[in-house]
């Protein structure tokens, strides 16, 4: 893909970001479910937008891969908000104050996959036979995901109590501020604790997806956009689905499926090429069939689970 591809998507994402910043959440408001849902549509319906780019541009298949990668991203970062959501509320951050401090996660989290993605793909033009450890690196995340996981506790996070050590800070807020001045000094507020803390969150669940992306595509610019987008999404997904996680009983077996079919394709590319149609319809299959079949068996909750 040439440099006029790459202006033309960090112009978009660019741009993107600053009219969610400087215009639709210039002021700190807390985030009804209704609205949330109405701007989650509107992210996917730019993800999909631009997969329709992507085919102009590249092809049927460069499309296909766009699409499979955006569906394993936003598949796997459903865990990431629910993770958000124990933070947030762990440290309690006010509601009219969250979007902002996820909007910096989100800014980020693209910085980070950037790195990741390149990386990923030069170990891996460089030295093949590394798809075969990534392809058994996702199939053995997805077997410990089919285990379940232990609760993620916050207040025994060891980079918190290290940042507490080295960063001066102050237990008080000062509205949306990450830093703040009392009596001279300069402290980080409690909001950029909990953004350091979403980061490094962000680190532990893109060593899990970031492979699986490059499971569907080796090429920089399908991988990235990909992630991009679904990742430009997650804000507003958040304030979706953070009260209703009980509801998804059997999306973690949906996505540990997703990981090993992912991991398996990986593995076997050095041999056996799978289509990406076939692997567009495994993952939007598996992904559907356990929303779906969560809420089926949750219906009528109307508890926390």
């Amino acid at each position: 893909m040439g440099a006029g591809t790459w202006f033309f998507l960090a112009a978009v994402v660019a741009s993107l970001l600053l009219i969610d910043l400087l215009v639709v959440h210039r002021k700190a408001s807390v985030m009804s479910t209704r609205r949330a849902a109405v701007e989650s549509a509107v992210w996917i319906s730019i993800g999909l937008l631009f997969s329709l780019y992507v085919f102009a541009a590249f092809g049927a298949s460069s499309s296909g891969e766009f699409l499979s990668a955006y569906l394993i991203e936003k598949s796997l970062s459903i865990d990431n908000v629910f993770v958000w959501s124990v933070i947030l509320t762990h440290y309690r951050v006010p509601e009219q104050f969250q979007h902002r401090v996820l909007f910096w996660g989100i800014f980020g989290a693209l910085a980070m996959r950037f790195a990741f993605i390149f990386a990923g793909v030069a170990v891996i033009q460089k030295f093949d036979f590394t798809l075969i450890i990534f392809g058994a690196f996702l199939v053995y995340a997805g077997a410990q995901l089919f285990r379940g996981d232990e609760d993620f506790d916050p207040s025994k996070s060891k980079p918190m109590a290290l940042f507490h050590r080295f960063v001066p800070s102050t237990e008080d807020l000062d509205g949306q501020k990450l830093v703040t001045k009392r009596n001279g000094r300069r402290l980080a507020t409690p909001l950029l604790a909990v953004l350091v803390l979403i980061e490094l969150t962000d680190v532990i669940f893109a060593v899990d997806s970031v492979p699986a992306v490059l499971a569907i595509s080796h090429e920089q610019f399908i991988a990235f956009s990909s992630n991009a987008f679904a990742i430009l999404g997650l804000r507003a997904l958040y304030f979706v689905l953070a009260d209703i996680r009980h509801r998804f009983e059997y999306l973690e077996q949906g996505i540990a499926t997703i990981l090993i079919f992912v991991g398996v394709k990986m593995a076997l590319s050095l041999w056996f090429h799978i289509p990406t149609y076939v692997s567009l319809a495994v993952i939007g299959g598996v992904l559907a069939a356990s929303v779906l079949w969560s809420l089926r068996k949750t219906q009528g909750d109307s508890g926390e689970g």
